[in-house]
């Protein structure tokens, strides 16, 4: 630990420095830490570069350091609760800029910056208390929106179930275990609100440092006695009856057994089911052949000759990973990725600043928050369609043109003794068509070796000794590896759900799946998705904003039933076809709503039914509280 304030500079100086000083604020109750002239001024691709000159850096470290060890040594926080305008100066610097006013009550309830969230239930009632005690919850999957789900329920006081397939938690993270698989969102982000970890080892954890994470919390709050593993949901049918569903769960045994709950939250994901491209001969390979979600760690990949199909975010990790233990790897594109520029992505987290995150009070709170606004409502205006603009279909607005220009000139550095790859990996359609990924060199490095070859051509059949292309060249391989991404579009494919009066989901759905809010459906009582339809981002933050909001709404549903008396909920037919009609209008706008880009975003019929359309605000306010009006509220009928 530091004890002198010499010390405590040089760990500053891990630090970031406006998050440091928007600390100080409250640290010291001096708002003259928010000077004007200090205001930083940052790419939107960098880590976080202020542009204050370093003279000034020095003396700034300096004058906090001494604070610091005065609040150590036992000088108490002097503003622990800032007013709202020194809030409101507090977020205009760290940002950078001015946040919209609009912003302001969203940004102070997300990061907790005046203590209790209200994404924490609130069931203070007896009646209440007494109502959501009678209740049994149902949820499927013991992941990152699972394990939430049983968070809060506990919090909450409402029983519940967690099935899961895996034998542990982690979802996910459990199930992917391919080299180089980690996430792509900064971690100190990608991580519980209400649980931050100060320890994470890099900006962007590996696999198993996620998993352990996972596996923590369900450790923290005692969720495992509420979990069966090994088990599979089979089917679900609405009892409209006695208003319950039936689960039909299939053990490691192969046993079945029916069990009933009040209400069923679907907490499974849309990036957990293999998919295969459709190529003749598909099976015929005689050596190894395997998705990267389900990777074969019992197949040596040393000084074997390798095909890898797709050049997705997976493969983008996995290929740098083997690259320089194989013989020769051959990588099929059919599209190349966008990669945006994060030097740090492989980088571990300076011991500096898991010190500041750990001992300066509220200064995790404002690194989440420039992360927050920078990754997510900051960068979203970059990815906007402009319907005056006539650059041609590569780019959607100037701004999106000057993002391609970045990123190009990044890829173009990195292939200054490489050209002829250049027109390779540069894509055709605008950043955000598609899922970009996060470039620090080492992608574009592996396809520069002298042991891989990046193939365009379109591949025509798998054969029992590699592949052919369509010019009838074929390659041989050792080994074939997919990286051919999910069927992301086909939700809940695993699952029979029959509603009200026998209503089949997927039926219903024929294949374009909806949702109110990715979460609720007519004719499906007390059925809840999370991570459902349209809830997916593309350029815009961590997917646990989303899942944490869901939850919310999934608990203030279940309060709605016990204050109400109510057996039952579904929401309106016009207030869900209301709702994806707005979205469907929505995405529209954006650069993966371009007729000219095909992506997993879109479904079989060419709407994108993935990704949500709006800003994170809108989630926010949307997810509040489910509003009485909008839902058909059943009351519990009379025993006969």
């Amino acid at each position: 630990m530091a004890e002198t304030v010499e010390q405590i500079e040089e760990i500053l100086k891990d630090s970031h420095l406006p998050a440091l000083m928007c600390a100080m604020v409250q640290m010291t109750g001096d708002t003259d830490w928010l000077k004007s002239e200090w205001t930083p001024v940052y790419n939107p691709l960098s880590r976080g570069d202020t542009g204050i000159p370093e003279a000034e850096q020095a003396q700034i470290r300096k004058r906090a350091a001494a604070a610091i060890h005065a609040y150590l040594g036992g000088r108490p926080l002097a503003l622990q609760n800032p007013a709202t305008d020194i809030l409101r100066r507090q977020m205009d610097f760290v940002a950078g800029a001015a946040i919209p006013e609009q912003y302001v009550d969203f940004l102070v309830d997300e990061l907790s910056l005046k203590g209790r969230s209200s994404k924490e239930p609130h069931f203070e009632a007896p009646q209440v208390q007494a109502a959501a005690r009678r209740m049994k919850v149902l949820v499927i999957g013991a992941g990152m929106s699972g394990l939430l789900t049983g968070i809060r329920l506990s919090q909450a006081g409402v029983p519940f179930e967690i099935v899961d397939k895996n034998p542990d938690v982690g979802g996910t993270w459990f199930e992917n275990t391919y080299p180089g698989c980690r996430v792509d969102n900064s971690n100190h982000m990608y991580s519980y609100s209400f649980e931050p970890n100060h320890a994470w080892p890099q900006h962007f954890s590996p696999q198993p440092v996620l998993l352990e994470y996972f596996r923590g919390i369900a450790a923290k709050y005692d969720l495992k006695k509420h979990i069966r593993f090994e088990t599979l949901v089979e089917t679900l049918a609405w009892d409209e009856a006695r208003s319950v569903w039936r689960a039909t769960l299939k053990g490691k045994d192969g046993k079945t057994e029916v069990v009933e709950a009040n209400a069923v939250v679907t907490a499974v994901g849309q990036l957990n089911r293999p998919r295969f491209p459709e190529i003749e001969g598909m099976g015929t390979f005689e050596g190894p052949a395997f998705h990267s979600a389900e990777w074969r760690h019992d197949v040596d990949l040393t000084g074997k000759k390798v095909i890898v199909i797709g050049t997705g975010a997976s493969a983008y990790q996995f290929v740098p990973e083997i690259a320089p233990k194989v013989e020769h790897l051959t990588v099929f594109q059919r599209t190349p990725p966008w990669g945006l520029p994060v030097p740090h992505y492989h980088e571990d987290v300076p011991e500096g600043m898991k010190w500041t995150l750990e001992h300066v009070p509220y200064y995790d709170k404002w690194y989440r928050f420039w992360l927050f606004w920078m990754t997510t409502e900051g960068f979203l205006p970059m990815v906007k369609s402009d319907p005056l603009w006539n650059g041609g279909p590569g780019a959607v607005s100037e701004m999106n043109a000057g993002l391609r220009d970045m990123a190009i000139a990044s890829f173009s550095a990195q292939l200054a003794d490489r050209p002829d790859l250049l027109p390779k990996v540069t894509p055709n359609y605008p950043v955000g068509g598609k899922r970009a990924v996060l470039d620090n060199g080492v992608w574009l490095a592996a396809l520069k070796r002298d042991n891989v070859d990046l193939v365009t051509d379109r591949i025509a059949r798998v054969t029992p000794k590699g592949v052919v292309t369509a010019d009838g060249k074929e390659y041989e391989a050792d080994v074939l590896i997919y990286g051919t991404g999910f069927q992301a579009s086909n939700f809940l494919s695993f699952l029979k759900v029959k509603g009200r009066g026998g209503r089949d989901l997927h039926e219903s759905w024929g294949g374009d799946a909806r949702a109110y809010l990715g979460i609720t459906h007519p004719g499906f009582p007390n059925f809840f998705t999370i991570y459902g339809p349209n809830t997916n981002i593309v350029v815009n933050g961590s997917i646990i904003f989303f899942s944490e909001c869901a939850v919310r709404y999934i608990v203030g549903a279940l309060k709605l039933l016990a204050e109400t008396g109510a057996a039952a909920m579904e929401p309106k037919a016009s207030v869900y076809d209301e709702f994806n009609k707005r979205v469907d209008e929505a995405n529209a706008g954006w650069a993966w709503g371009s007729p000219h880009v095909s992506s997993w975003y879109k479904n079989q019929f060419g709407r994108v039914s993935q990704n949500w359309p709006f800003g994170l605000i809108d989630y926010w306010k949307a997810t509040l509280a489910p509003n009485p009006d909008d839902y058909v509220l059943e009351r519990e009928k009379a025993p006969a």
